[in-house]
Parts: C-alpha cells; structure tokens; sequence
C-alpha cells in the first residue's frame, strides 16, 4: 500500500505546481539568508582568530555557506520543473532526471538538518579553541616589538573594552603571565630585580591588570596594580569589595556571544529544513501524480500521486535487500576476479618447467 496516497484531478495539479513553485522561490531567498548567515559568522569569527587556537570553528560559516549555495541552485532548479509541469509536452523532458534529482533532495535534507545540529552543538569546540587562543594571546600581549606579534597588545584590549571582560578565565589569570615588556622596565631597580629573582622562570610578573580591564562605571579610580594588596589603596577590601575591573573571563564572555549567534543561526536552518522538508514532499507528490495519468493525452483525467509507492516496511526491506543483492554481486565479481589471478599465475609455472 502506498504511503500518503493523495487523489488528483488537473485544477488540483496545477495548484499544486503553482504553489510548488512559489515555495521553491522562497526557498531561494532563504538559502540566500542561509549563505549570508554563514557569510556573517565567518567575517566575525575572522575579526577574532588571533584569540582562537585553530580553525575548527570555522566549520560551521563553511557549511552555512555550502548549505546556501546549494539551496539556491537545488530550489531554483525544482521551481524550473514546477514551471514546466503545467504543460505536459515540457515536463517530459524532465522525467528522466526526476527520480535522481529526488534523492538528491534527501540527501541535501539530511544535511540542512546536520548542520543545524552542528551550529547547536558546537559550543564544546569553541570553548576549547578560545580557552587556548586567549591563553597565547595573553603571552604574546608583552610582545609589541616582536614582528607578527605587535598587533596583540591591541587585540587583546579593544576585546576586553568590547565585551567587557578581563582574562582567559578571570583578572587573575593576568597575575600568571608577563604582561609588562622588558622594554619599560627599570633594571637597575631593587624591586625589579627582587620580583624577576624570585620567578623561576625569570618572568616580572605583579600582582596588575592591563587598563583595558578597567570598568569605566566604577566610582572610584581604576585600582589595576597591587590589586590583592589592601594596605596599598585607601578603604579597600581585595576580598570582600566589588573591585572595579571586569569580573567576566573572556572566553565566557566570546563563548556566550559566538554561541547565542550560532543557536539563532541553527534555529534558522533548522525552520528551512523544515520548509525544505514539505517542498520535497510536494514535489514528489506532483511528480508521481503526473507520472501516473492513464492517458496523457486527456491532462483533464484523474490521478494518484503519492510519497513511497510502497508502505515504509516495504520499502526499507526493499532496500536492504538491494544492498544484499549488491553485496553479493560484488563478492561473485571478486571471487572471478581471484580465480583468473590463480589461473594467470599458474600459467608461467607451467611455461617455466617445459
């Protein structure tokens, strides 16, 4: 028995095309909004990558951009045949391609759906690149002179400005790194020569933040050195005051921007496919009920039109047996394939003995 069988007459079949066609065409523009989506998040993950470890997050942009190019061509494509369906002389030219191009469509579904699970289920990735990236850049910060590094002290601050944020993890992970370049350091200073000494890696590393951790909001002046050191500042509490820096690690504060963009990207896929789902259905409705007229010389005559021609047991079981066919067929070729091999090999043996 058929699945979704659907009884046609021509006024419905030419509805049905119309309004294939019509859906095909905003298919088109949402596979547009879908390339430019990915368009988008592939410039905005760009403006960041010297803060990101490597280029995996770029998977998601890529596929949003494959997944829009393709969309316009398969849909520009099916609205061409649901164009042409209307006069029975041009739609035969399409018949051929039809069942080919409808697998096609299935496979294009499944991966609009993977995608959209991608942009979903992307977080645990970016997590890691960003927690590495930031913790090289933060090493680097020091590093204006150095040639391919100059640009880090910059990039670093105008994130923190932007996102509000201090850190990889927090301010503290500035205590662990030498943000301060030998290029503005005192030498000859007691202090200078004690800190670098009690380093073991001979680092000047203090107990200060950068100026771009500063919250601008706070009452009080920025306090970004000797931050844990209470009898240094005037009515200050390192361990119960609310300090005026960023209190926002960076990589929460990256994470939960890139991440909010690509669940509302992927909630997007996720309503195309939806969309592309019951424009696949139509047009197979429409190609198997015009498949099916009696007498294609009456357009006006009844039809069938349905999804599977068989039920969904039927068909998966005709399927598998199929591939065992297959199977087999392929192990009978290689079995030939062996036996002409001994027999070639045997031959020269025999040559060799007379």
């Amino acid at each position: 028995m058929a699945l979704l069988k659907v009884k046609f007459n021509q006024k419905k079949r030419v509805k049905l095309a119309q309004g294939l066609w019509l859906m095909n065409w905003l298919s088109v523009f949402a596979g547009i909004l879908v390339f430019s989506m990915g368009l988008f998040l592939k410039i905005e993950l760009r403006k960041r990558s010297e803060v990101m470890d490597n280029s995996e997050s770029h998977f998601v942009p890529n596929s949003l951009i494959l997944m829009g190019i393709l969309s316009c061509a398969f849909n520009g494509f099916a609205g061409k045949i649901c164009y042409d369906s209307l006069d029975p002389a041009k739609f035969a030219k399409w018949k051929p391609l039809l069942k080919p191009y409808m697998a096609l469509c299935f496979l294009f579904n499944i991966l609009i759906f993977f995608v959209a699970l991608i942009c979903f289920l992307m977080r645990g990735s970016l997590e890691s690149t960003l927690a590495q990236g930031l913790k090289n850049g933060m090493k680097f910060y020091r590093d204006t002179d150095t040639p391919g590094r100059c640009f880090m002290k910059k990039t670093i601050d105008m994130l923190q400005i932007e996102f509000k944020c201090c850190g990889n993890n927090g301010f503290k992970d500035w205590f662990e790194v030498q943000w301060i370049s030998n290029r503005y350091l005192d030498f000859s200073s007691k202090e200078v020569k004690d800190r670098i000494k009690s380093n073991v890696d001979g680092r000047y590393l203090v107990d200060g933040v950068p100026f771009s951790c500063c919250n601008p909001s706070s009452p009080r002046p920025c306090i970004q050195y000797q931050i844990t050191n209470n009898s240094a500042h005037y009515s200050y509490d390192y361990q119960t005051e609310e300090l005026n820096l960023w209190l926002r690690g960076c990589r929460e504060a990256l994470l939960h921007y890139y991440s909010s963009m690509m669940s509302t990207m992927g909630a997007v896929v996720l309503l195309v496919w939806i969309f592309e789902t019951f424009v696949m259905v139509g047009l197979r409705l429409l190609h198997t009920s015009l498949e099916s007229i009696a007498n294609p010389e009456d357009p006006e005559c009844e039809s069938e039109g349905w999804i599977l021609e068989n039920s969904l047991k039927d068909t998966l079981k005709n399927a598998l047996e199929s591939l065992k066919q297959m199977g087999k067929f392929n192990q009978v070729e290689a079995d030939a394939e062996g036996a002409e091999g001994e027999e070639g090999g045997k031959a020269p043996a025999v040559a060799t003995v007379s």
